[in-house]
């Protein structure tokens, strides 16, 4: 694979040959591996049991089923339908029970205890307020209950030995006109957990700048932006995320494939809005499984992960939703490592490119990935040698 600078894989991630391209790394050994998360979503992450359990509490009478393991099939088998709009509406459960202090805490506290048992070392998690008002709620109440759970996770998980940091960045529905609300709750919880302002939501006919006065107001705070862009829409969803709204990071942008071209002998060609994306390292936070799920890719196997990894974009890999995908951290990485050859290489290759990528002090970074990335990683590429 080649560029206008020649042949490109990540010079920092040369391939694990002892695993071995087209190897599957051993389960336990992701699982331990330090990761970093970027983007995950609240209400796309409950545990079934918990879904079950929060509806009987208030009265929410709506689910398909009050059988918690037959309930998390529910999910994962409605969502995988090729559409994102139908993969949305299964939101209606988990969002149906998120409507009271108790409920959003609970919630809060479990997320950030499966990540860290699952060997999440950082997480950035995020939910719209908006969606957690139906029951009477002011919105800076919902957010300090969702604060509030993720301190409680994160104790519980230091407790048992999994420390984890958790990040929560707010997201505004692009359905919706409350984006200037959410941006100024942004600002006024950024020292207390907040990391961050996202906008959400059925992409086709909602453009990120129909938000514009909200992200024009973050940035004035200087506070962090991600935007779901390049999921369901193309690359002008993509480009008015870059160009206008001045986002961070990239919400997926799978759909930045389409400015590349590939010929016959594996050439590739960056159109002008794909450079720029790459060489101003915006990351990208790619949900492999969610994506094959909505149909933004075909498969695994055909992910533009392995060519944007190739050619070195920025590339981080997430979970999205943990209950509609069935998925996790590691079994993302597990997916990555039996559709490409990764091995612990190319998963510390995305983790530091996410930590790189979070939207915490540099200070707070670097330390991690010296002190906890690094560190771990080498310890596990001397179990395996």
């Amino acid at each position: 694979m080649s560029v206008e600078t020649g042949p490109v894989h990540p010079s920092s991630a040369p391939r694990d040959r002892e695993i071995g391209a087209g190897a599957v790394l051993p389960p336990e050994i992701v699982r331990r591996a330090p990761k970093a998360l970027l983007h995950d979503h609240l209400d796309g992450g409950l545990r079934p049991q918990t879904i079950v359990e929060l509806a009987a509490e208030t009265g929410y009478d709506k689910l398909p089923t009050t059988d918690a393991e037959e309930l998390g099939r529910w999910f994962v088998e409605a969502a995988d339908s090729g559409s994102l709009v139908r993969y949305l509406e299964t939101f209606a459960h988990t969002v149906g029970v998120m409507q009271t202090p108790a409920a959003l805490a609970r919630v809060a506290r479990e997320c950030a205890e499966d990540l860290a048992a699952d060997g999440v070392v950082y997480a950035e998690v995020r939910f719209a307020p908006e969606l957690h008002v139906e029951r009477g709620l002011a919105l800076p109440e919902v957010v300090e209950a969702v604060l509030d759970g993720f301190r409680q996770g994160e104790a519980a998980a230091a407790a048992a030995g999994n420390p984890i940091r958790v990040g929560t960045l707010l997201t505004a529905m692009r359905t919706a006109a409350r984006s200037r609300e959410i941006a100024e709750l942004v600002v006024a919880y950024r020292d207390a957990g907040v990391v961050g302002f996202d906008i959400a939501g059925a992409e086709a006919g909602y453009p990120p700048s129909r938000h514009q006065d909200a992200f024009d107001y973050v940035r004035g705070e200087s506070c962090h932006i991600t935007i779901h862009a390049g999921e369901a829409f193309g690359l002008p969803s993509i480009h008015e995320a870059v160009a206008f709204c001045g986002c961070d990071r990239l919400g997926h942008g799978v759909r930045i494939v389409d400015d590349i071209t590939v010929d016959a002998s594996g050439e590739a060609t960056l159109g002008r809005l794909a450079r720029y994306v790459r060489d101003q390292r915006i990351p990208l936070e790619m949900c492999p499984t969610s994506n094959v799920q909505t149909g933004a890719a075909p498969s695994y196997a055909e992910h533009p992960i392995g060519l944007l990894t190739e050619l070195r974009f920025r590339v981080t890999v997430n979970t999205d939703n943990r209950l509609m995908s069935g998925t996790s951290m590691s079994k993302e990485m597990l997916a990555l490592s039996e559709a490409f050859g990764w091995g612990l290489d190319e998963m510390r290759w995305v983790t530091i490119n996410a930590l790189k990528s979070a939207f915490i002090p540099f200070p707070d970074r670097l330390a991690l990935i010296e002190d906890v990335v690094k560190p771990g990683y080498a310890a596990l590429a001397a179990e395996l040698s």
